[in-house]
């Protein structure tokens, strides 16, 4: 999915919730999945993957694109901006 497709349906999304089509969390399912196939999609050239981290409440369901499970740690880390929090990352693509 390119830019202007994920836009163009996060758009729709909130068109639909504005005239009330859809209620909240229908919109919020809509745009989250446009925004990870846009992420999983994203920059197909580089060998990146979707990483999420789980454990401690406060980083369960980050999701961030890295090249590494390494990377991937260290860009949740810096989300947090909290050292004492502890998580592990799964790599999504893998099953």
């Amino acid at each position: 999915m390119d830019r202007i497709s994920a836009l163009r349906n996060i758009e729709n999304a909130l068109s639909d919730f504005e005239s009330g089509e859809d209620e909240l969390r229908e919109t919020q399912r809509r745009v989250l999945t446009v925004l990870q196939t846009y992420a999983t999609e994203f920059e197909a050239e580089r060998d990146l993957s979707v990483y999420r981290a789980c454990g401690d409440e406060r980083a369960m369901g980050i999701t961030v694109v890295a090249e590494s499970k390494t990377e991937a740690t260290e860009r949740v880390a810096e989300l947090l901006d909290d050292e004492t929090v502890e998580f592990d990352i799964k790599d999504v693509n893998s099953r």
